[in-house]
């Protein structure tokens, strides 16, 4: 659990961008999932599944471009 912590605190604001990210995400993913498909529970079931993976990979993306940038 030690190292969870260590490293979510290595990664704080990241983590703050990632969750911000992710709100926003599901919001227009849901949105724009009910206009294509009219049906409410499709429209839920599209907006968790695809911004969870969005968000996992944000992360991992800005880790990336922080270690570019601290080269």
């Amino acid at each position: 659990m030690t190292r969870i912590r260590t490293l979510a605190y290595q990664n704080k604001l990241t983590l703050m961008k990632t969750g911000s990210y992710y709100i926003v995400h599901i919001c227009v993913a849901a949105m724009v999932a009910y206009a294509v498909t009219g049906n409410l529970l499709a429209s839920l079931t599209l907006s968790l599944l695809e911004p969870t993976v969005q968000a996992v990979a944000f992360f991992f993306h800005e880790r990336a471009w922080n270690r570019r940038l601290s080269a």
